[in-house]
């Protein structure tokens, strides 16, 4: 596929987690993954993001991580099956309840952190996680990592999903994103990320860290809202969109 074959694509970013820089960002995507106030966010936190989704027109999603506030739902959690289940759907209750408040209706959802990370390569969590879905609202779509299981237990049940690709993270040769703990895991350079999602968009591969190109299905491009450059990464890439014609556009809900 050539980049002008490409009409459309989305733009999401992690927001409602805290930091000072969401309104800055939510002129340049398309849709967002709302922290739940499990991991970071709170009542207050989650209103204001889905006020700032609703001037902008952008898709509120959903971004369930691990009751761990003090590492920001970043190191993995082992819990039962019923365990799992409580904790996600919990917090879509908490922001469908503020999102009812407030005319705004949820488009997907999107799990956080080590959560996301874990179901990526385990079968048992991807499972319960389309469960969840399925059961709470059938319609929302599963944002998961491009070409993994998650993908593929959600689509098991029926579910839409978007594949998901990143723009401020490296690559592991397996298409798994590189552990954070690695000191190469972020892109802190505006033009190393523009270059990656350039050829996400062009090519519809990444570079993975030992040189090797990785294939990919790219449905929705990511962007991390805790990141320093965060702002700098979301201009360069929705100008990069907007320059080759490409309308910024959140996944079909039906």
């Amino acid at each position: 596929m050539t980049i002008t074959e490409l009409m459309s694509i989305d733009l999401n970013c992690d927001l409602g987690e805290g930091m000072t820089t969401d309104a800055a960002i939510m002129p340049y995507i398309s849709s967002a993954n709302i922290a739940c106030g499990l991991h970071a966010g709170d009542d207050d936190t989650m209103r204001r993001t889905i006020e700032l989704c609703v001037n902008h027109g952008v898709a509120i999603g959903a971004h369930p991580g691990f009751r761990d506030r003090e590492n920001f739902g970043r190191v993995p959690m082992s819990l039962e099956d019923s365990a799992l289940y409580d904790l996600l759907i919990e917090q879509l209750h908490i922001l469908q309840k503020h999102g009812n408040e407030l005319g705004a209706r949820l488009h997907h959802i999107k799990a956080h952190g080590a959560l996301y990370n874990m179901a990526a390569k385990d079968a048992r969590m991807s499972r319960i996680l389309a469960q969840v879905t399925k059961d709470f609202n059938a319609s929302l779509i599963v944002y998961a990592l491009s070409g993994s299981i998650t993908i593929t237990e959600a689509r098991a049940l029926g579910l839409t999903t978007a594949s998901e690709v990143f723009a401020d993270r490296t690559y592991q040769p397996d298409g798994t994103l590189t552990p954070r703990t690695e000191k190469n895991a972020i892109i802190k350079n505006t033009q190393e990320s523009l270059a990656q999602v350039m050829m996400m968009v062009k090519d519809r591969k990444a570079k993975a860290i030992d040189g090797h190109d990785i294939n990919l299905i790219v449905d929705t491009i990511c962007l991390h809202g805790d990141g320093t450059h965060a702002v700098s990464f979301a201009e360069a890439i929705h100008s990069f969109l907007k320059d080759n014609l490409i309308s910024i556009l959140p996944p079909h809900l039906d």
